[in-house]
C-alpha cells in the first residue's frame, strides 16, 4: 500500500500531548472498573431542555432542510447582539460585527490563517489553550510565549515581550477565565493590551470561553467592556460552556469588523454554516431567562468549593480558581508534572491533566476539571490522601 507524504503545513502541527495520557487512561479502564476522569474538559450536564426542546421543534422546518447563509442567519447574528447588551452593555452591530464559527475551537485556529504569513509572530498564553498552537502552525507562523506565572495571578507581563518581538507581532491570543489556571482578567490587563495592539497592530483575540462561569458573585470581564478594544481585536464566546452545548458546536466572535470580514471569508471557502434549527436553538438560548446558567454556575461553585477543601484537608497547598471549571494545582515536592499526573493514574486512578501539556510554564501544575459531582471529588481526594503524598507539606 503506498504511503503519500503529508504536507508541510500538515507536519508543521504540534504533537497531541493528551494523545499519549487518553492511550494510558484507557489501558487503566481496560483493567479497572473504578478510574476516576478529573483530567477533562467536556461538561458533564446536559444542555437545558428549553433549548432541547428548541431544536425538535425547529428541526422540522423544511427552510432548515436546505443550505443555510453561508454567513449564518441574521436571527442568530442580532440575538449575539442583543445578549451582548443585555450581559454587558455593549453594543454589537449584527450586520459587520459578528461571525458565526462551528464552535470556538474552530475560529482560534481559523484566525491565525487569516493574518498570519510565513514567519509572522503571534503571542500565546503560556500555559495556555494548545489548539492555539495548532492554528499558528498551518499558518506557517511562529509563536512567542507569555509565561502565566503564580506570582502575578496567572496575567502576563508585557513588558517582558522584547521590542523585537512586539514589532513583527501580528496576532496575541489572551484567555480569561483562563483554562487551564482558572484566573481572570482585570480592567488593567485589557487596557494594557489594547494599547500594546494600537501601537504596534497586534490584533487581540480573547478567547471568551468560560464566560459566565465566574466565582464569589464576580462576573467575568469582557474584553469588549474595556473602551478601545473593537479597534484592536474580538471576542471569540462559545455556546460549550455556558449552556452545556459542547456537541452542538456553536460560537461566534464578536468585535472588530475587519477581523470579523476575514473570518467570514475564509469560512466561505470551508464551510455552508450551521444547521438552521441548531442556530434557532442558540438565539433561543442566547435570548431566553438565564436561569440554567445561574444554577449551573452554582453547581460548579459547590463543586470548586469542595474540591478545594477536600483537597486542604489531606495537607494540599491549594488556591481556589476564580474562574472557568478548572482547578490549578501545584505538584508537591520532588515530582514533575507528567510524572505526579501518572503516579495518581497507576496508584490512586485518579487522572488529572498535566500542566506541561498546556506549555513550558505549566510544568509543576496539574489540572483538574470540576466536572465530576461533589462525592466523586471527595473520593478522589481521599485516594490521593492514602500515598501520603503531603503529608511533611
Amino acid at each position: 500500500m503506498k504511503t503519500f507524504k503529508p504536507s508541510a503545513a500538515l507536519q508543521r502541527l504540534p504533537n497531541q500531548f493528551f494523545a499519549k495520557l487518553v492511550k494510558k487512561v484507557g489501558e487503566v479502564m481496560q483493567e479497572h472498573d473504578d478510574v476516576i476522569n478529573l483530567g477533562q474538559g467536556n461538561p458533564d450536564q446536559p444542555t437545558p431542555g428549553h433549548i432541547v426542546e428548541k431544536l425538535r421543534q425547529t428541526s422540522g422546518n423544511p427552510l432548515y432542510h436546505k443550505y443555510a447563509p453561508f454567513d449564518g442567519y441574521p436571527f442568530l447574528k442580532e440575538a449575539i447582539a442583543s445578549y451582548y447588551f443585555r450581559e454587558y452593555g455593549v453594543k454589537i452591530d449584527p450586520t459587520t460585527e459578528v461571525a458565526v464559527l462551528g464552535g470556538t475551537k474552530t475560529g482560534l485556529v481559523e484566525i491565525s490563517q487569516c493574518f498570519l504569513n510565513e514567519g509572522d509572530i503571534a503571542l500565546v498564553p503560556d500555559p495556555g489553550y494548545p489548539d492555539y498552537w495548532s492554528g499558528i502552525a498551518l499558518a506557517g507562523g511562529r509563536m512567542e510565549t507569555m509565561p502565566l506565572r503564580a506570582e502575578n495571578e496567572f496575567l502576563p507581563n508585557f513588558k517582558e515581550i522584547p521590542q523585537s518581538v512586539l514589532e513583527k507581532a501580528k496576532l496575541m491570543f489572551l484567555n480569561y477565565p483562563n483554562n487551564p489556571t482558572g484566573a481572570t482578567a482585570t480592567p488593567e490587563l485589557f487596557e494594557e493590551a489594547i494599547a500594546l495592539g494600537k501601537d504596534y497592530d497586534v490584533c487581540i483575540i480573547h478567547d471568551f470561553a468560560y464566560a459566565a462561569i465566574g466565582y464569589e458573585g464576580k462576573k467575568p470581564l469582557s474584553f469588549l467592556q474595556i473602551p478601545g478594544a473593537k479597534e484592536v481585536g474580538v471576542e471569540m464566546m462559545t455556546l460549550s460552556k455556558t449552556y452545556n452545548m459542547a456537541g452542538w458546536r456553536v460560537g461566534f466572535a464578536v468585535g472588530n469588523p475587519s477581523v470579523i470580514k476575514a473570518l467570514e471569508l475564509i469560512q466561505d471557502h470551508y464551510y455552508c454554516s450551521l444547521f438552521g434549527g441548531i442556530q434557532e436553538a442558540a438565539a433561543h438560548a442566547l435570548l431566553s431567562e438565564q436561569k440554567s446558567v445561574e444554577a449551573l454556575v452554582a453547581t460548579y461553585e459547590s463543586r470548586r468549593n469542595v474540591l478545594v477543601k477536600a483537597a486542604t484537608d489531606i495537607g494540599w497547598n491549594v488556591k481556589a480558581p476564580a474562574g472557568s471549571f478548572f482547578a490549578w494545582f501545584p505538584v508537591p515536592d520532588g515530582y514533575r508534572s507528567e510524572e505526579f499526573a501518572n503516579f495518581l493514574l497507576e496508584e490512586a486512578r485518579v487522572v488529572v491533566a498535566p500542566g506541561n501539556g498546556f506549555g513550558e510554564w505549566g510544568e509543576g501544575f496539574v489540572r483538574i476539571g470540576l466536572l465530576s459531582n461533589e462525592k466523586i471529588l471527595r473520593e478522589a481526594m481521599e485516594r490521593i490522601r492514602q500515598l501520603h503524598l503531603f503529608e511533611k507539606e
